[in-house]
C-alpha cells in the first residue's frame, strides 16, 4: 500500500508540474510584452496575470484556497504583509490570497536563475541577495519606493523555511524597519496548509487538500522609531506565534 501511495504521488506531482509549466508558458508572452511598460504599471498587470496563474493552478491540483479574515483590511490601503514562511506552495498561496490590492513580494535573488520562471520572478518580485549587503540595501530601497506609490508589499520575516517545528523561527529586522521608516501599517497573515500541502524536503509529498489563509488583525506603526524595531518584531511574532498555536499549526511539535 506504501509503495502504491509513492507511485500515486508521483504521477500528482507530474500532472501539477505539467499544468504548471503549461499555464506558465502560456501566459509568458503577455508578460513580456507587459515587462515593456516599466515596473510599477508593467508590474501591476504581470500581478494581475501572475493571481490568474494561481487561481488557475491551485484549482487544478485540487487545492481549494479561502481567506479568513480575522480582522478585515482596506484594500485601498498599502500594507507590508508579512507570513510564516513553510513550504514552496507559499508563493502561488500569497498570489491566492493577497487580491483587489496591488502588491510585490521580496523575493531569494537564487529563483531568478531557474530558465523562463526566472524571467516570471525578475520581472514580478523585488529581488533580494541577503549575504551582499549593497545589494540587499538595492532592494530595500527599492521596497520602501514601491511603499511610497502606494503598493503594498509582501515580506517572509523569516528569511528562509522554518524548520524548527516550531511556530515559527526567529524574524529579521528588515520588515519591520521598512513600515516604521514609511510609516506603514504591518498586516499579518498565516498560511496554515501549505506545510501539508507541499513538505519543504520533497516535491513528491504534493498533495490535494484545503489552503487556508488568516489574516490577522493590522499592526499600526505610527509614531515610531527605529528605536522601536525590537519591540514592534516582537509584537508582530507574538501575534503570528500565538494565532498559529490557537489553530493547531500540523507542523508545531512539543519538545
Amino acid at each position: 500500500m506504501q509503495l502504491f501511495r509513492k507511485f500515486i504521488g508521483i504521477i500528482y506531482t507530474i500532472y501539477a508540474f505539467a499544468i504548471f509549466l503549461s499555464f506558465m508558458f502560456l501566459i509568458l508572452p503577455l508578460i513580456v510584452i507587459a515587462s515593456l511598460f516599466g515596473k510599477i504599471k508593467g508590474g501591476n498587470f504581470i500581478y494581475k496575470l501572475c493571481k490568474l496563474w494561481s487561481r488557475f493552478v491551485l484549482l487544478m491540483l485540487g487545492m481549494y484556497h479561502k481567506n479568513i479574515f480575522e480582522s478585515p483590511h482596506e484594500t485601498a490601503q498599502p500594507y507590508v504583509f508579512v507570513f510564516n514562511h513553510i513550504s514552496y506552495i507559499d508563493i502561488p498561496v500569497i498570489l491566492r490570497s493577497v487580491q483587489n490590492q496591488h502588491f510585490r513580494v521580496l523575493g531569494k535573488a537564487e529563483m531568478a536563475k531557474i530558465p523562463i520562471f526566472g524571467f516570471i520572478y525578475r520581472s514580478a518580485a523585488v529581488l533580494v541577495e541577503r549575504g551582499d549587503a549593497e545589494k540587499r540595501a538595492k532592494s530595500v530601497a527599492q521596497l520602501k519606493s514601491v511603499l511610497q506609490k502606494g503598493i503594498s508589499v509582501v515580506i517572509a520575516p523569516e528569511g528562509t523555511f522554518n524548520m524548527t517545528h516550531q511556530p515559527l523561527k526567529s524574524f529579521y529586522d528588515g520588515a519591520f524597519k521598512i513600515a516604521i521608516e514609511t510609516e506603514t501599517p504591518i498586516k499579518p497573515m498565516l498560511f496554515l496548509d501549505t506545510y501539508d500541502r507541499l513538505h519543504y524536503e520533497s516535491i513528491f509529498s504534493l498533495t490535494p487538500g484545503k489552503s487556508r489563509t488568516i489574516f490577522l488583525e493590522e499592526i499600526p506603526v505610527a509614531g515610531l522609531t527605529l528605536d522601536d524595531v525590537d519591540m514592534l518584531k516582537e509584537k508582530v511574532y507574538n501575534a503570528m506565534e500565538t494565532a498559529l498555536i490557537r489553530y493547531k499549526a500540523s507542523w508545531i511539535k512539543s519538545a
